[in-house]
């Protein structure tokens, strides 16, 4: 009888998202049920849950967010990265399996440099920066952040994966100190997933990422104002034979690899997503 009561109930609401719009329904609905009950994907998959009364308000109270493309992440208020679990909510932008690739590279630069000095440009939930400090802790990694929303979810999961004392989070906006410390020197490593959509991007945005922070996404008419910042930024702040890794838009990595060579960066590789799109740039000061 349980699992017949559990199962009809995300059918229901499967089905309610379905009509909103939702692509991933049966997905989304199976995920909410499993935070509503407080049991993993798979229990709700069997049906093997008690659905109590303030389980199933709560269940519906989350498909109501949902239908209103309010994005399962800030619902659930966390978001799986890099096999680790970050703390999100709407003041920061929603950790994305492209950014992993931005991880990888890092940890490749890392694996030759184990205590090298790591700078993450627009930390936001920390998870490129965190993702670092977990998986290379000899690094010594500084986190920024123009946002004090996200400064404080940065920080938070800091302390949630007791990262807290290999990364030095700072108030910045790119390179620019705010939080009145001493000023950022020198590393060899500084990488960013930076706001890079345009103009017209913003505008034509999907209804679930329109919830997420416009500071995070929008980087000017163009989408390459931050961009031309840290191309601008990075060769003062690179070690020799430092390297500099961004993940940018799916149309923009030509105009990128211009940005950093004309800055009198090397770029060294340019590395395509899932969807086959180039969407992380390499380049390296100095060196041949």
């Amino acid at each position: 009888m349980r699992e017949r009561r559990s199962l009809e109930a995300i059918d229901k609401a499967s089905r309610q998202l379905a009509v909103a719009g939702i692509e991933s329904s049966l997905l989304d609905a199976q995920v909410l049920m499993a935070e509503a009950a407080g049991v993993t994907r798979e229990a709700v998959i069997t049906g093997s849950i008690e659905l109590s009364p303030e389980t199933l308000n709560e269940f519906d109270a989350m498909i109501a967010r949902r239908i209103e493309h309010e994005p399962v992440a800030y619902i659930v208020g966390h978001k799986e990265f890099y096999s680790l679990e970050f703390d999100v909510g709407p003041e920061v932008l929603i950790p994305r399996p492209e950014t992993e690739l931005v991880v990888e590279a890092a940890l490749e630069y890392i694996k030759a440099k184990p205590n090298a000095r790591v700078l993450d440009i627009g930390t936001g939930s920390g998870a490129i920066a965190i993702a670092i400090a977990v998986n290379a802790p000899r690094a010594r990694v500084t986190a920024t952040e123009i946002s004090l929303h996200a400064c404080a979810f940065g920080i938070r999961n800091l302390l949630r994966h007791e990262v807290h004392g290999l990364i030095s989070h700072r108030r910045a906006d790119c390179f620019e100190i705010l939080d009145r410390g001493a000023p950022l020197r020198t590393f060899d490593l500084i990488v960013s997933n930076p706001p890079y959509l345009s103009d017209s991007e913003i505008l034509a945005l999907d209804p679930d990422v329109s919830y997420e922070p416009l500071g995070a996404l929008h980087g000017g008419d163009d989408g390459l104002e931050i961009l031309r910042r840290i191309a601008a930024g990075a060769p003062a702040h690179l070690a020799r034979d430092g390297e500099l890794i961004v993940e940018v838009g799916m149309r923009q990595a030509p105009a990128v690899v211009k940005l950093f060579e004309d800055a009198g960066l090397r770029v060294t590789d340019v590395i395509n997503d899932f969807a086959g799109y180039p969407r992380v740039v390499r380049a390296r000061k100095g060196g041949t």
